[in-house]
């Protein structure tokens, strides 16, 4: 029996902000938006929601809002990852107060750790909920890779059912599709979707689908289906999109996109994170202007 237990295509939304607060009215409008549209499920508190500026405090009133916004709608995986196993732990167990349908780990950054620390983090994690847990690789920003054999190995430990892959070698990539079975294997790499579909993964946690989330979501029903060369068309469409939602640091742009789209009231974003340039928004405006957005 499989069991894949996320599958398509998930948006780590933004965190609205006015005036320094979590704007609340911006946020359940966003979350009405996205399901609208066709995410597949939300992913809050993860980097393009910036977490690590979120008290705890915050953190667990985002992940509240967007559950309650959601109203069983569809799937909300949870951020919960920090470079602190305890910290982490402390996060979840707040958490598990809240009706999610599972929790987004990020590999401990900034510490380094050994692939054996690695284990002994997600386990210690693992130990602490029935919840199912996604691993979350992103070694640009973590300073840490985590290695296939760790994957494969971390995999086998009932309740860690997935890894959101943002390495950007799409050789590890192939390597981990081929070690593991049964296991949900996302792009975190927004220009990759298509390729890790082909090459037999389950559809991504994609920042970029917070515009027109239906889209991307067809790049993976098409490649499921065997529809090929519409997925490609889709990928080629979509990647103007992509491209320029990452020209700043993410999520300025995507942020950028939800105010000029109506669906957010601002587009702040808290220290060291600055809005996008009247450079990058232009051109954001350019690009939704030939999807026929604007």
């Amino acid at each position: 029996m499989s069991r894949v237990m996320f599958e398509g295509v998930f948006v780590p939304n933004v965190t609205p902000f006015k005036n320094g607060e979590i704007d609340e009215d911006s946020f359940r409008r966003l979350v009405d938006y996205l399901i609208d549209n066709g995410a597949t499920g939300l992913v809050p508190c993860g980097t393009t929601g910036e977490s690590a500026t979120l008290s705890h405090e915050e953190h667990i009133e985002v992940i509240r809002i967007v559950v309650d916004q959601t109203k069983g709608r569809v799937p909300v995986i949870a951020g919960v990852g920090t470079n602190d196993t305890r910290e982490t732990i402390r996060i979840m167990e707040s958490a598990e107060k809240i009706d999610c349908q599972g929790y987004l780990v990020v590999g401990p950054y900034y510490n380094r750790p050994s692939q054996e620390g690695i284990i002994e983090h997600y386990r210690a994690i693992s130990d602490v909920t029935e919840r199912p847990i996604i691993i979350y690789n992103i070694p640009a920003r973590t300073g840490r890779n985590i290695e296939v054999k760790t994957i494969a190995e971390l995999s086998q430990i009932p309740n860690i059912v997935g890894i959101k892959d943002a390495s950007g070698d799409i050789n590890q990539t192939m390597n981990l599709i081929a070690r593991t079975s049964n296991f949900s294997i996302l792009s975190g790499e927004d220009h990759l979707l298509f390729c890790l579909c082909c090459l037999g993964g389950h559809g991504g946690i994609v920042a970029s689908a917070h515009v027109l989330p239906d889209s991307f979501l067809g790049i993976y029903r098409n490649v499921k289906e065997s529809n090929i060369e519409e997925a490609r068309n889709l990928h080629y469409r979509l990647l103007p999109l992509v491209r320029v939602m990452f020209k700043e640091p993410n999520p300025a742009p995507a942020k950028a996109a939800m105010k000029l789209l109506g669906v957010i009231d601002s587009d702040e974003l808290r220290l060291p994170l600055v809005s996008v340039s009247a450079a990058c928004r232009e051109d954001i405006a350019g690009v939704l202007h030939g999807l026929k957005l604007l």
